[in-house]
């Protein structure tokens, strides 16, 4: 089971990408937004606590895409609701412009992404010393978009400067290919733009 490390509140969500936590009590939403925080398409994840929906109130995770904006909805983390209560939340979704991002279960344990992201997030709180960090994000904005292998090669350093690579992609300094095959020296990294 995926277990991403928390810091405050273990029922809240903090990532680079959101400006305030999220409330993330189901494990599969806690998934999606590690994927969404590592997702080089995502800009910013917001929780927004309180959308008129009618009568009723309805809370929503806002996905800041390259595409567009999206409400975040994982089908295993989804409430059970009645129609009434239903269609008032898909007015209220639809007034405020926002389309669905649907992520199924098998969505979440798509490999190599799942485990990629799982090694990569388990960097997340990882202190990365200045001139590591300033050597590590001048490299690969000069070379452009680099190898990990080759990157790591280039990197002059007393320690291995792999978790500060992926401490980086965490704190969206970094992009990560975690989709093409397991992370090795051949996944690529590019400057976050």
């Amino acid at each position: 089971m995926f277990t991403p490390t928390r810091r405050g509140r273990p029922d809240f969500f903090t990532s680079a990408k959101t400006p305030t936590p999220v409330p993330a009590r189901h494990v599969a939403l806690r998934e999606a937004l590690v994927l969404a925080s590592l997702d080089p398409a995502v800009r910013s994840i917001l929780h927004v606590p309180s959308a008129p929906a009618g009568a009723a109130q309805v809370e929503v995770v806002v996905l800041q895409h390259d595409r567009g904006r999206f409400h975040l909805d994982v089908v295993p983390a989804r409430r059970v609701r009645d129609l009434d209560e239903e269609g008032l939340i898909q007015i209220a979704l639809r007034d405020l412009g926002l389309e669905p991002l649907v992520v199924t279960a098998e969505d979440l344990r798509t490999e190599p992404r799942r485990s990629n992201a799982r090694l990569v997030w388990s960097y997340k709180d990882r202190p990365v010393p200045v001139p590591l960090r300033l050597n590590i994000l001048k490299t690969v904005a000069d070379e452009g978009p680099i190898e990990l292998g080759r990157l790591l090669e280039i990197i002059r350093s007393g320690e291995d400067p792999s978790p500060a690579v992926m401490a980086l992609a965490c704190a969206d300094l970094l992009e990560i290919d975690l989709t093409s095959e397991p992370l090795g020296p051949s996944t690529m990294l590019r400057a976050r733009t």
